[in-house]
């Protein structure tokens, strides 16, 4: 088979082109420090690359339900412990009430400062994270006790997930913590202060404050579990967020190292072309007579 002057020429301005277009790409890896500047280059990489950003931003999205249940439960836990002083306070006054030693104006004492507690319990069951009360689950009434010991509760949990097939409680039922209505502790505290003012003694109700102070405890106690959890997703989601944002790098961003040689070795392969070019495709002597 003869090659033609015309043949050279198709070959030497298909190799330049080849080259030129590499070049071109290389810079513009370079410039956006990417691998993939389009998908088309790559397909199959551009799609695991697509698969991995979506793994990714369900991570990020799980990061920020794990600091919304922290500010919850961060929230409980401190009410709680206040509750627990609270109603430890109560259960000495409860004892002091039932001494034969107090005086009437030391039961009226008592008795006063147990309406007070009463009303400090009862903001302390109020208390709301970013607006929304953490004893009352989704209800949207603004409290989770009302003034006549209602509880407003009662509807679905708080939960927020955080991972694949994890889901956390991030509000505590305010039922559990304070009872409701005629049972609950505001309406215990309203009968110790009456038999107090009546003269009574106030050593039978130490029984209901024990039980309502081990069901503080217990809630507390289940609220120390939940931030566990949300610790142990934390780190967990951290793990995976690694491993997958050096998988999305591996696929997507360019080391300059490796990118710099490849560019000058098409650079020199480029320059050698066209040199190889003007040799083949000079005119001959022939090609005029033709």
């Amino acid at each position: 088979m003869r090659i033609t002057n015309q043949m050279q020429a198709s070959y030497v301005t298909r190799s330049l082109q080849s080259n030129l277009a590499r070049i071109a790409e290389l810079q513009e890896q370079g410039t956006s420090g990417r691998k993939l500047t389009r998908a088309s280059s790559d397909p199959s990489s551009a799609a695991d690359a697509l698969a991995i950003r979506g793994r990714l931003a369900a991570e990020q999205q799980y990061d920020r339900n794990i600091a919304n249940g922290e500010g919850w439960l961060a929230t409980l836990d401190s009410t709680l412990g206040t509750v627990t002083d609270i109603v430890q306070r109560v259960r000495d006054l409860v004892l002091q009430g039932a001494s034969d030693t107090t005086s009437t104006e030391g039961r009226e004492a008592v008795a006063a400062e147990l309406v007070e507690l009463r009303d400090e319990l009862l903001r302390q069951s109020n208390s709301t994270y970013l607006g929304r009360t953490v004893f009352a689950g989704t209800s949207d009434e603004g409290v989770a006790f009302r003034d006549d010991y209602s509880f407003t509760g009662g509807g679905a949990s708080v939960e927020r997930r955080i991972g694949v097939d994890s889901t956390v409680r991030v509000d505590i039922d305010g039922a559990a913590v304070f009872g409701t209505g005629s049972g609950s502790v505001f309406a215990l505290l309203d009968t110790v202060a009456a038999d107090l003012r009546a003269g009574n003694g106030s050593g039978g109700h130490l029984a209901a404050v024990d039980a309502r102070l081990a069901a503080v405890l217990t809630q507390h106690t289940t609220v120390g579990a939940r931030q566990n959890q949300l610790e142990r997703a934390a780190d967990t989601n951290l793990g995976n967020r690694t491993s997958l944002e050096t998988r999305r790098g591996a696929i997507e961003d360019v080391d300059l190292a490796e990118l710099a040689i490849d560019l000058q070795l098409k650079q020199v392969a480029y320059q050698a072309t066209l040199s190889i070019g003007a040799t083949l495709l000079q005119p001959s002597l022939l090609d005029y007579l033709r």
